[in-house]
């Protein structure tokens, strides 16, 4: 599981059938401490209803399809949970 934020979403009028009534999202990843990657943003499906900001958990590929069974969604990417709070450990790796 990763962790995101939410930075948009995905408007299609056309698309697989199986993906109808599936919002789907713009993600863009976030390292330790709530910190971009720097990765480009992806699209996931999202199986919880986030929302436009919201620190999400999401997961990438075969995995991603699995919050919407028992129906069979193409998915790559989907959002699995909503982080109500975070906490890092500043301590958490440090050498010692």
């Amino acid at each position: 599981m990763n962790l995101g934020r939410v930075v948009g979403r995905v408007v299609s009028t056309h698309k697989d059938r199986d993906l109808s009534g599936i919002k789907l999202i713009l993600v863009r990843p976030l390292g330790t401490g709530e910190v971009s990657t720097g990765a480009p943003p992806f699209v996931a499906a999202d199986a919880v209803g986030a929302g436009a900001g919201e620190l999400v958990i999401y997961v990438r590929g075969r995995e991603a399809a699995h919050a919407f069974l028992p129906d069979h969604v193409p998915a790559d990417a989907g959002i699995v949970g909503i982080v109500d709070e975070s906490f890092v450990d500043p301590e958490a790796g440090a050498a010692k």
